[in-house]
């Protein structure tokens, strides 16, 4: 074990852990507070630089910093290309959705996107599968990231993959169950930053390493010749990634984000217009950077790294962590590392706690029998941080033993929340005729058709299948909308005020 690369990393877990302290110390002094807008949406107190970064810390994940940069490396400049339409996520979800949501999430009292849902659609059936989906979805991307983060941890430190698996999970689940949602905010801005600073040691190491841009590039170019690979340098990579895939990756991790509920949930906890715009501009530039920096860094590793992964036995999954412990510095290394498990660290909070919140607010507080008690502050507190702390640990329990096809469950519940959520979201806020049939129909007909042609492997060309997912989706909610009764006026007048 790297105890020079530890170290480093023990410091900013403990940063985290006393911020969460701190906060929950805070507001157990501050007894006029409404619980449950603190803890699940932060009071709707986040200026524009906390919305920004916390929005991108919470879409990303290990894979932005792991994964994604060693795909970069196998097959070129294509895989930068592919990446690039995550810039516009930021700039959609607060653009599209921001100011409206907001205006009318104040107007309803509503705390989780699911009051919003169901406050639109008039629909308890609705908002249960919606509540229910998120929980299968979280669950399901929560372990990945855990398995995600252990094995850098691991790979970096020395550390034992169940060790560095409980070492971590430990810190996030406690400070966001204690803290909620001020301290996800405060904590992915952290993250954000701390991305950030690992992504410019990447660069300095490789442009170090490797001796300047020009002798990287002519590594590369030899490299491509050699191995007879010369789709390097194609936008394509020679086929391996067809066009109909980069124009669903448009709709997948591009206009396809606004589905994402975690990310949604940024759109009712702004301060003020001027925090939205702000963060429009500050989250599309760092989006951005992240997004394009980290493929293109791993493009870039060519010419630090040059031996096929087959000779040295480790898969695309290890060129990110080979650089931070073969290349650099011990302490470089141990701050570096700190970049993808903030990432890992940030997905993770998110998820928790826009999923303690479908349990707590729209489940049991909805449901329950003595309302005045369930709802008294204390009460509310114990549950919310019980129910986040054991939905963190069922992951947890989960990555212990990670099965081989981890990645491709992530990217299968992150299609599949988009599925769920984009239709009932975009229609719900931007078309009157919008109803609780078309929105119950599009949610299993869209996510039914998503699934099976998963599981089956049935493509439209080489389409992602988020395609026939949205697509199916669009069509039974149109049809659902338009062949039964319109929504009330009273629902009308919240959300359209513009038609009276």
């Amino acid at each position: 074990m790297n105890f020079a690369i530890l170290i480093p990393a023990s410091i900013f877990f403990a940063l985290l852990l006393t911020i969460g302290f701190y906060l929950k110390n805070r507001e157990r002094h501050n007894r006029s507070v409404d619980f449950s807008k603190e803890y699940f949406i932060g009071g709707r107190r986040l200026n524009g630089f906390v919305l920004a970064m916390s929005l991108v810390a919470g879409y990303s994940s290990v894979s932005s910093f792991v994964g994604g940069p060693g795909i970069a490396w196998q097959v070129g400049f294509a895989w930068v290309l592919f990446a690039s339409v995550q810039i516009v996520a930021a700039y959609l979800i607060l653009g599209l959705l921001g100011k409206k949501m907001a205006v009318i999430a104040r107007k309803i009292d509503a705390i989780t996107i699911i009051d919003l849902i169901r406050f639109r659609y008039n629909s308890n059936l609705l908002a249960n599968l919606c509540a229910l989906v998120i929980l299968i979805f979280f669950i399901t991307r929560m372990i990945a990231q855990f398995i995600g983060g252990a094995q850098i941890f691991a790979a970096v430190t020395g550390m034992n993959y169940t060790t560095g698996l409980l070492f971590f999970a430990v810190v996030v689940v406690v400070y966001t169950s204690i803290g909620g949602f001020n301290t996800v905010a405060i904590t992915d801005t952290l993250c954000a930053i701390m991305m950030l600073i690992g992504m410019a040691f990447l660069t300095y190491t490789i442009f170090d390493r490797g001796h300047g841009l020009a002798a990287i590039m002519q590594t590369i170019h030899n490299v491509s010749g050699t191995a007879g690979n010369a789709e390097m340098f194609s936008p394509t990579a020679g086929g391996k990634i067809p066009v109909p895939l980069l124009i669903s990756q448009w709709i997948l991790c591009g206009i396809g984000t606004v589905g994402l509920p975690q990310s949604a949930v940024r759109c009712i906890s702004y301060k003020d217009t001027r925090s939205v715009h702000r963060a429009m501009i500050i989250g599309t530039i760092v989006c951005g950077a992240m997004m394009i920096g980290m493929p293109l860094l791993g493009v870039l590793a060519h010419g630090v790294i040059t031996e096929p992964l087959s000779e040295i036995g480790k898969t695309t999954d290890a060129i990110i962590p080979m650089l931070i412990a073969g290349y650099m510095n011990p302490w470089l290394a141990g701050i570096t590392i700190i970049g993808p498990l903030a990432a890992t660290l940030s997905t993770i909070s998110s998820l928790l706690i826009t999923g303690s919140s479908a349990v707590v607010k729209d489940i049991y507080l909805f449901y329950a029998k003595d309302k005045d008690s369930a709802k008294s502050q204390k009460n509310i507190s114990r549950i919310s941080m019980t129910v986040t702390a054991v939905m963190g640990m069922i992951p947890v329990i989960l990555a212990i033993s990670p099965p081989d096809v981890i990645v491709w469950i992530n990217l299968f519940a992150f299609g599949g929340l988009e599925t769920a959520f984009f239709w009932i979201l975009l229609f719900g806020f931007f078309w009157h005729k919008a109803n609780s049939q078309g929105a119950v129909l599009s949610l299993v007909g869209g996510l039914a058709a998503y699934c099976v042609t998963m599981a089956l492997g049935i493509k439209i060309a080489s389409f992602h299948n988020i395609v026939i997912g949205i697509g199916t989706g669009l069509i039974l909610f149109i049809l659902g909308s338009l062949l039964t009764k319109e929504p009330t006026d009273k629902v009308k007048r919240i959300f359209f005020p513009e038609l009276y």
